[in-house]
């Protein structure tokens, strides 16, 4: 069954690029595969060894499926049947490279702020998708799919996380990412799209919508990261220590694993272990760490009255706006809602159980609510 994945494999799909990555197979037969990746050259299988860069398991029943269904991969994974562990990105973009084709397309698209990693699905009007801070477009796949029936959905690793470019003196502020967002419109050749953002990417799409509007067509906000509205006790001593002392990481790897489990929690979801191996893979080098603190750090400092504030420039918003919130949200309390209401009297609201993060806490009340509200149905 795996020679029948690796016959479809496109690397038009999917490119490692000039590196050689190893992608372990568990599941399919009685002993573990690796399968060799290197530049444009096909796929080799070897006994596995070493550390594999990806690790794809599932049971013989699924890889089974997987390879008689082309297409099949991301919802194997979305169900629990597929677990993909050490590197969300090499993993789905093996799975979508032996699609055949259809669905998900990865591409790193080149734009004067650097290189950006996306992956999209699907034709129609172009959506953006933005992800959290610490997280990367991994976390805006269920979107991917979902989103990609009805238009061209692109999720987008932001400057500093992922798989895109990490300047090392980037400003990591809403005005810097709102930059790159901008670039990457022009790279990819689009006059407008939609955007939707979850948490710092719901603060970046705000940021785009109030610098470049005519550059948006509508905004989707799950969960957006707002400028803090009570006391700010640490500030004045945040605001001289440098990000870039991020580079230097003093804790051994072991350690910051535990403690980045102990935060996030493991409810056997296989979104939430991804997204606890997506952090780590940025998060453990030297200019992903500077992106994370400096993303932090921004996050807490805005302003949020005054000339410049947060809450004095929202009002000016012109283009329409959906604020998906979630009731037992403990990052962005259901509060923010009423502050929203008074500055954008016109803006759509929609409450849902759920945590910090909608599009995959709540996948299909969030997506339907989204395609109703950017003007395609989900079909």
């Amino acid at each position: 069954m795996l020679d029948r994945l690796l016959e479809r494999y496109d690397p038009e799909v999917f490119s490692v690029g000039e590196r050689t990555a190893r992608v372990r197979i568990v599941g399919a037969s009685e002993e573990p595969v690796d399968v060799v990746l290197s530049g444009d050259a096909a796929p080799r299988t070897e006994a596995a060894a070493g550390r594999a860069d990806a690790v794809l398991q599932a049971d013989a029943a699924t890889w089974a499926r997987l390879a008689d269904d082309a297409a099949g991969g991301l919802d194997a994974f979305r169900r629990g049947r597929l677990r993909v562990r050490r590197d969300l990105h090499l993993g789905i973009g093996f799975l979508a490279a032996t699609s055949g084709g259809a669905g998900l397309r990865f591409a790193g698209v080149p734009t004067r702020e650097g290189t950006l990693s996306t992956v999209q699905a699907g034709t129609g009007e172009p959506v953006l998708l933005l992800h959290g801070l610490g997280a990367t477009k991994a976390s805006m796949l269920t979107s991917v799919a979902a989103l990609g029936r009805g238009f061209r959905a692109i999720a987008v690793d932001l400057p500093g996380f992922g798989d895109s470019d990490k300047p090392l003196r980037g400003a990591y502020d809403a005005a810097f990412f709102a930059r790159g967002i901008v670039a990457l419109l022009d790279a990819l050749e689009l006059d407008r799209a939609h955007v939707v953002g979850n948490s710092m990417g719901g603060r970046v799409a705000l940021e785009v919508g109030l610098t470049a509007p005519e550059r948006v067509g509508r905004l989707g906000l799950l969960a957006p990261s707002l400028a803090w509205l009570r006391d700010r006790p640490w500030a004045p001593l945040l605001r001289y220590v440098p990000p870039q002392l991020g580079a230097i990481q003093p804790a051994p790897r072991a350690l910051v694993e535990r403690i980045v489990h102990q935060a996030i929690g493991d409810d056997g979801s296989p979104w939430t272990a991804a997204g606890m191996d997506e952090f780590l893979r940025s998060y453990l080098t030297p200019a992903g760490r500077v992106a994370f603190y400096a993303a932090a750090r921004n996050i807490y400092l805005e302003e949020p009255h005054g000339p410049d504030g947060f809450w004095t420039r929202l009002p000016g918003l012109s283009v329409p706006a959906l604020f998906v919130w979630g009731r037992r949200d403990t990052l962005v309390p259901l509060a923010f809602a009423d502050h929203v209401r008074r500055a954008l009297p016109d803006a759509e609201h929609l409450v849902l159980d759920c945590g910090h993060v909608p599009q995959l806490e709540r996948p299909r009340e969030t997506h339907a609510a989204l395609a109703r509200f950017l003007g395609s149905p989900v079909r």
